[in-house]
């Protein structure tokens, strides 16, 4: 097998140590130059270089340069301070060596709340202490201008790679494009992007939504809508709704297209789940049961959309799940009794702890598959009742 690039030049500056043409304190060449020498991306030359601060070999000063350290292998004989450009012993810039050690990843996610998101922030961060990396973390609020700014900001914090749960929105974000098409190490959360060669870590939601649809069928239920905010390319959405439809088709039942009620924005970050939004989704959803009274079940895509139909159903004085049996996509904490909804329950840890770990085999100059699906599992709520 090949040596990877980043391997080739991390052995180039360490033999160059050990032969004494580099010594302690002399200034390494930058990740430009070395790009520019070896024919590689920055982000490979990065790579070496932070492989070899992780070594001990030299010292990485943000905004100065990079250094080899003192104590590094060189030969018998002279040997001189470690003094960078500016004249400074390295061993005298507080916390120089402890932040030369450690990667500076970010994280930018719309919200999160104790039903999903929270427990991402929680795994993520909780993997990054582990593996001694910093994190900084910045909300969108669902706004595209707001996930350009942070990837902006980042990026002139230097961070060494990003995490990024992506807005929703019908047209991708040309900062985050940028990231990919130059190969810098970000890794998505949640969805994915078509066409876009990015590594992405997500619920397999379409076959979660066939699971929960079918147990639906499976206790009775033939007339089932299905209800979400509009796709308009965001995969989660899109997902459990060929699953919704794989479900039917699975049952062999035929699917009555007004049953796709995908146009509810109450629950979208941009929307704040404000009183205006709401009472539309309401008016929507009171419309619908009133065209469609053979309906007696519904799936919705995510929590904060059952807790609304569950809502406007009780204040047509409809009965649940006497009247109406309702399942969703995740919930709040149910430590202590049994949940609301019967619900698929997304692995919040393993997800957010497969992004940190993608994020450094990118970082290290590694190359990993670009969709890693994580597993679920479906959990019995109160909200379903056998229809007869």
């Amino acid at each position: 097998m090949d040596t990877p690039l980043y391997e080739q030049i991390y052995e180039y500056v360490l033999n160059e140590v050990k032969e004494g043409r580099l010594r302690p304190g002399d200034r390494v060449s930058s990740e430009k130059e070395l790009a520019d020498q070896f024919g590689v991306s920055r982000i490979t030359s990065k790579s070496a270089l932070e492989k070899l601060a992780q070594s001990g070999v030299v010292l990485r000063i943000k905004g100065k340069g990079t250094y080899v350290a003192e104590g590094s292998d060189a030969p018998d004989g002279d040997s001189h301070e470690s003094v960078p450009a500016n004249g400074t012993p390295a061993e005298e810039i507080p916390g120089s060596a402890a932040i030369a050690a450690k990667r500076l990843f970010g994280l930018i996610l719309p919200d999160f709340s104790e039903s999903f998101g929270l427990g991402l922030v929680y795994a993520i961060e909780e993997r990054c202490s582990e593996l001694g990396m910093r994190l900084l973390l910045k909300r969108s609020y669902g706004r595209q201008d707001e996930e350009e700014s942070a990837i902006d900001s980042f990026m002139e914090l230097g961070v060494d790679g990003l995490i990024i749960f992506p807005v929703h929105g019908e047209h991708y974000n040309t900062g985050l494009l940028r990231l990919v098409l130059n190969r810098f190490p970000v890794v998505l959360i949640d969805r994915y992007l078509k066409g876009i060669p990015a590594c992405s870590v997500y619920t397999d939601n379409r076959q979660a939504a066939q699971e929960l649809t079918s147990h639906l069928f499976q206790q009775g239920h033939k007339r089932i809508a299905f209800m979400s905010p509009p796709t308009e390319h965001t995969s989660t959405i899109e997902d459990r709704l060929n699953g919704f439809m794989d479900a039917y088709l699975a049952n062999g039942l035929l699917l009555n297209p007004q049953y796709l009620v995908t146009q509810l924005r109450s629950t979208l970050p941009t929307s704040s789940f404000n009183m205006v939004h709401i009472r539309a989704d309401e008016d929507i959803i009171r419309e619908f049961t009133q065209e469609h009274p053979e309906v007696t079940a519904f799936v919705a895509s995510e929590y904060n959309l059952a807790l609304l139909l569950w809502e406007t159903l009780t204040k047509m004085g409809r009965r649940l799940p006497d009247d109406y049996s309702v399942a969703c996509f995740d919930s709040t904490p149910h430590v202590f009794d049994v949940p609301l909804f019967t619900h698929i329950a997304q692995d919040e840890n393993m997800i957010g702890r497969t992004a940190v770990d993608i994020l450094m085999s990118q970082v290290e100059g590694e190359e990993p598959p670009l969709y890693h699906t994580v597993q679920f599992q479906m959990v019995q709520g109160r909200s379903i009742k056998k229809f007869s």
